[in-house]
């Protein structure tokens, strides 16, 4: 094993005493290609090119000598320590940090982030990236070859936001572009580069978020399942109680980096509670009101949904991927559409058994396994004590299998 792991950070600025005595001392160098070229890299040390960290911890533990790591940024913050550090490895490290891609795309940007969520695109992570950019009006992006700004601008199609893209902060090619996500494929982008999504509300001021960086978990509003009043919407719509929301949204389960599709968004109240989870929403309802009234709901609440008005299951064709769904209208040929799509997991209800019935079975025809529950909610006055209204809906769940939570 190595005698000593140094990993420094690098932003372009001089490096410091510290970082000069270790690489100094150094008898392996890795690093990126324009890190290697640096004049304090001894000559006599081996060079690794850093491709895989994996493979360069594996070169560095069976090293005998003192090594240094160099990365771009802060190395503890999406960077190389966390891999240098695993189990598999043994490596203990010394850091030596530096100014992160993120705060420094930030400054060049003249923007506060500590309202910002931040996220890391990888080809296998992309999507999930970009819901998050749908749902949250400031995101910083950390991205990688096929994975970059072109590729967020091409699956934000239908949502504008605009881009701060920074390339390559830190050297003498950086370059810090602003464009619109429609805008963003028309361009070859350098590597490595940090895109700052700005969307919805978001203001380059920013606003006061008081106590905790990125969303605040609690949101404007306390509780869930909150009456369809509170959404400004008055009297509810048919199967769109309360207590059948709670048990919808706690089978669903919507978070950070899925896409809800909301179909049948009536009064809004659920597309609302979805995005309050951090999920980004698309709301799909063929009634102009209800369209109308799910944008109002999310306004009231400070959430982005994306609301479509068209009908189902037609509409459907050209929507990107979810992740879950709520049928909340449209029958059989709705959710079977919908199960064509292969989301992790399905809710919708029933009025009667045949028709529970008949969606269970198409549920499972589709390889879903499927739960069916019979609801029963009664309102009471509490002065009087007596019953004022009656809801009875069967629930039904579905989930793939084969498709981790």
């Amino acid at each position: 094993m190595a005698d000593r792991v140094t990993v420094i950070g690098w932003d372009g600025s001089p490096l410091t005493e510290a970082a000069r005595s270790a690489l100094g001392a150094a008898t392996l160098v890795a690093g990126a290609a324009h890190h290697l070229a640096l004049p304090e890299v001894p000559h006599e040390a081996e060079r690794i090119r850093l491709g895989s960290v994996h493979l360069a911890a594996r070169r560095i533990a069976l090293h005998r000598g003192s090594a240094v790591v160099l990365a771009d940024g802060d190395p503890g913050f999406f960077g190389v320590v966390r891999a240098l550090r695993a189990g598999e490895h043994g490596l203990e490290v010394e850091v030596v940090p530096a100014v992160s891609a993120v705060a420094s795309a930030f400054a060049r940007a003249g923007m506060p982030w500590e309202d910002a969520e931040i996220v890391v695109a990888h080809p296998r992570t992309l999507r999930r990236a970009v819901n998050v950019c749908r749902a949250h009006p400031k995101v910083a992006v950390l991205t990688s070859p096929g994975a970059g700004p072109a590729e967020l601008g091409l699956l934000l199609e239908g949502v504008h936001r605009t881009f701060v893209i920074c390339e390559e902060l830190g050297t003498a090619r950086e370059r810090i572009t602003v464009v619109t996500s429609d805008r963003a494929a028309d361009h070859a982008w350098r590597d490595p580069n940090v895109v700052i999504v700005i969307g919805g509300n978001a203001t380059a001021g920013g606003t006061d978020n008081g106590w905790i960086a990125g969303r605040d978990p609690a949101g404007p509003v306390r509780g869930w399942a909150l009456s369809a009043r509170e959404y400004g919407a008055g009297t509810p719509l048919e199967g769109e109680s309360r207590e059948l929301r709670a048990a919808q949204l706690a089978r669903l389960g919507p978070r950070t980096g899925d896409l809800v599709w909301d179909i049948g968004s009536g009064t809004g109240a659920f597309a609302a509670e979805a995005a309050r989870f951090g999920a980004a929403v698309l709301a799909v309802d063929a009634d102009p009101d209800a369209c109308a009234r799910t944008t109002a709901s999310a306004r009231r609440f400070g959430v982005r949904v994306q609301v479509v008005h068209g009908g189902a299951p037609h509409i459907l064709e050209d929507l990107p991927e979810p992740d879950v769904v709520r049928v909340g209208g449209g029958g059989e040929p709705v959710v079977s559409a919908v199960a064509d799509r292969r989301p992790a997991a399905i809710v919708t209800h029933a009025g009667t058994r045949d028709e529970a019935e008949l969606l269970g079975r198409t549920l499972a025809e589709h390889g879903y396994a499927v739960e069916c529950a019979l609801l029963q909610s009664v309102a009471l006055d509490v002065g009087e004590w007596t019953e004022t209204e009656r809801t009875v809906v069967f629930l039904l769940s579905a989930h793939r299998p084969d498709r981790a939570p």
